[in-house]
C-alpha cells in the first residue's frame, strides 16, 4: 500500500514523464512547421512547455520528490516511438500535424489538471510559496486555447 508521500511522488513523476514527452513533441512540431503559418505559435508553445517542465522539476525539488529516471526515460522513448506511426504519406503530412496538435492538447490538458490538483492539495504548503501554481494553470489554459485554434486549422487542411 502506498503512503501519502509515495502517491505524490508517483503522481509527480508520471507527470514528469508526460512533460518530457510533451516537450520533445512540442519541439518536433515546431521544427516541422517552422516555415508554415503554424510555426511561430508552435515555437512559443514549445518554449513554454519546456519552461513548465522546468517548473515541475522545481516543484518536485521543493517537495523533496526525487526524479524517477526510468519514468523520464519511458516518456522520452514514447515520444520517439510515436515518430514511426504512418500518417498517410511519406514524411510529414497534414495528418501528422493534426495528430501532433491533438497529442499536445491532451498533454496540456493533463498538465492543467496537475497544476489545479497541486493548488488544491498543496496550495498552502510553505515549500511551494515561490511556485505560482495559479499562473502555471493560466498558462496551460492559454496553451490549450492556442493549440485548439491551430488544431481547427490543421483539421481543415488534413481532412478536407
Amino acid at each position: 500500500m502506498l503512503g501519502l508521500g509515495d502517491g505524490l511522488a508517483i503522481y509527480l513523476n508520471d507527470h514528469l514523464a508526460g512533460a518530457t514527452a510533451g516537450a520533445n513533441l512540442a519541439r518536433r512540431a515546431a521544427g516541422n512547421n517552422r516555415s508554415t503559418p503554424f510555426g511561430d505559435t508552435l515555437a512559443e508553445i514549445a518554449e513554454e512547455i519546456q519552461e513548465d517542465r522546468d517548473a515541475l522539476l522545481d516543484v518536485m525539488e521543493r517537495l523533496s520528490v526525487r526524479e524517477d529516471p526510468v519514468k523520464v526515460a519511458v516518456g522520452w522513448g514514447v515520444e520517439k516511438a510515436s515518430r514511426f506511426k504512418p500518417n498517410g504519406g511519406l514524411g510529414y503530412t497534414p495528418l501528422s500535424r493534426l495528430e501532433e496538435l491533438e497529442a499536445l492538447m491532451l498533454g496540456v490538458t493533463g498538465k492543467l489538471g496537475l497544476w489545479q490538483a497541486l493548488r488544491r492539495t498543496h496550495g498552502t504548503d510553505p515549500r511551494l510559496s515561490g511556485a505560482d501554481l495559479q499562473a502555471l494553470a493560466a498558462r496551460a489554459r492559454s496553451q490549450r486555447r492556442r493549440l485548439e485554434r491551430l488544431r481547427d486549422r490543421a483539421a481543415r487542411e488534413a481532412l478536407a
